[in-house]
Order: C-alpha cells, then sequence, then structure tokens
C-alpha cells in the first residue's frame, strides 16, 4: 500500500510524456535525423531544470523525505566510459527507436513488441554485472 504514491505518479509521468509525444517513434526518428526541434527541446529543458533542482539541493542542504541528507556523488568525470557508454546507449535509441526511460510506458499504451526491447533491456543489463568487475571505470 505504501507505493501506491509511487505508482499514481507513473502513471501520470506515462500520460504527461505520451501527450508530448517524446515517447513516438516518428519523434524520436525526427531527432536522430535532425528534422525537429522537439526531442532537443524536451531534453534539454530536463537537463536545465535538472541542473537547477541539483543546484538547490545542494545549496539548501534540503533533505529526503524521511529526512535524511541527500548525499550527492562527486565522483571524478569519467569521459572515456561516459563516451563509450553515450554512444553504446544513442546506437541502441536509434536502433529500437526507443529511450529505455519510457520503455514501460509504451508496453502500457500497447505495443506490446517493445517487450523485445525490455528484455534485451535486461539481458544488457545482467552481462554488464556479470561483466563490471573486468570492465573500464
Amino acid at each position: 500500500m505504501k507505493f501506491v504514491k509511487y505508482l499514481l505518479t507513473g502513471i501520470v509521468f506515462g500520460i504527461i510524456l505520451t501527450k508530448a509525444e517524446v515517447i513516438s517513434w516518428f519523434r524520436i526518428y525526427e531527432m536522430f535525423s535532425f528534422e525537429s526541434f522537439h526531442m532537443y527541446g524536451v531534453i534539454g529543458s530536463a537537463v536545465g531544470i535538472g541542473m537547477v533542482i541539483m543546484q538547490v539541493i545542494k545549496r539548501t542542504k534540503m533533505k529526503d523525505l524521511f529526512g535524511e541528507d541527500i548525499n550527492l556523488p562527486t565522483k571524478p568525470l569519467m569521459l572515456k566510459a561516459n563516451v563509450i557508454g553515450g554512444v553504446l546507449f544513442g546506437v541502441g535509441w536509434a536502433m529500437t527507436g526507443a529511450c529505455p526511460g519510457p520503455l514501460f510506458i509504451l508496453l502500457g499504451n500497447g505495443f506490446w513488441v517493445v517487450g523485445v526491447t525490455i528484455l534485451s533491456a535486461l539481458l544488457g543489463t545482467y552481462v554488464y554485472g556479470a561483466l563490471r568487475s573486468r570492465l573500464p571505470h
């Protein structure tokens, strides 16, 4: 029962992403072929809002819902790993036409074929976990 608020938040978030056409394969295609600013605007807005929120959290020493301190990571930038990971992420996004974030929203919208992408994402996560100790970090 305590997870109902998260379920409702997810449903509302799914509706917003659906109405904003962020889960649309066509919008993603437009983005990767540089035909439309729609997705770049959404992603840029999310990054900008995230930057502002992170600064608010840092400067006000905000606490989480349970009153605990929010500890933000201070790990140094790993450029090589980030570039490789970003390229793999982008290739997967372009190949499937779906960002990993809204995969379950697509499934909820009746696009059953996205189940293959979800299973592939789970398999990739498992393989990464199995190989993590041997990968450069």
